[in-house]
């Protein structure tokens, strides 16, 4: 029972917390806007890195990201202050009510002073922006790397260089033993095969990425796999052959924009190149 029952002044009594969890309720509330908000600035701050557009526009999701953390990392803190404040009196049980607000602030303030960039490490949603913006980065590098030339024409224009440094008669051999154009095959399949699940061996829609192994699944096929194996009380083991990682979780998992938006654009050029 919170509180002890007294009829003196200034004294405890039956005190209720209700309207104060009432109000934690609507903060926790905002924590999902915060959240929603940060989906959205990471996925503007993609299609500006995808479509090329001038770095300023980038940065300017990049600080949102930033100002957006520092949001949640003040509430998340403002919410633990709360919460410290009412279990202190709740397990103390002080004669004389406590200045409740002066409580909160004086907790909240001793875990603000606390504050490093550090603490940014430890936001899942501003890591994974940082993560995705960068593998995106080098994604959309490619192109301007090789002159706007596909992995296909990067291979040729190699052949091309090498063969003015190489004698005939090597060239003639390979073309003998039906080697020439291995290497545009090796790396066109090996690319593809970055899209495939390894659980369902079809092309990914919704990948997921594995924080602890950094392996990608399609979502809905690592989520009924973890969830069969847990109904029978079992570990879900990662399904990527040779993985050592025998533990998957959902909380593993977070979603791979960066390899989506590839696999998008991988198919968009295809269907350009059949039409």
């Amino acid at each position: 029972m919170p509180g002890r029952s007294s009829s003196s002044s200034g004294s405890t009594g039956f005190i209720s917390f209700s309207g104060i969890e009432s109000a934690l309720s609507s903060l926790k509330n905002f924590q999902s806007c915060i959240s929603s908000g940060m989906d959205t600035a990471s996925s503007v701050a993609l299609d500006l890195v995808e479509t090329q557009t001038e770095v300023s526009s980038e940065y300017s999701m990049d600080k949102a990201m930033v100002e957006l953390a520092m949001m949640d990392r003040e509430l998340n803190h403002y919410v633990k202050a709360v919460q410290s404040a009412i279990s202190h009196v709740k397990e103390e049980r002080p004669e004389k009510i406590p200045d409740l607000k002066l409580l909160v602030e004086k907790k909240f303030l001793a875990l603000q002073n606390k504050n490093c960039d550090a603490d940014f490490q430890n936001n899942a949603k501003f890591v994974q922006f940082k993560q995705q913006l960068k593998e995106l980065k080098k994604q959309s590098a490619k192109p301007k790397e090789d002159g706007g030339h596909n992995e296909v024409d990067k291979i040729k224009d190699k052949d091309a260089r090498r063969a003015g440094n190489e004698r005939d008669g090597l060239q003639a051999d390979r073309e003998a033993d039906g080697t020439e154009g291995v290497d545009e095959d090796m790396i066109v399949t090996q690319s593809q095969t970055n899209f495939i699940c390894p659980i369902t061996q079809v092309e990914m829609k919704k990948p997921v990425k594995n924080k602890v192994c950094g392996h990608t699944y399609e979502e809905e096929a690592i989520v009924r796999m973890i969830e069969s194996k847990h109904r029978r009380k079992k570990k879900a083991c990662c399904p990527k052959i040779g993985c050592s990682h025998t533990d998957v979780r959902m909380s593993d998992l977070i979603q791979d924009e960066a390899l989506r938006r590839a696999i998008e654009n991988h198919n968009k050029k295809k269907n350009r190149h059949s039409e």
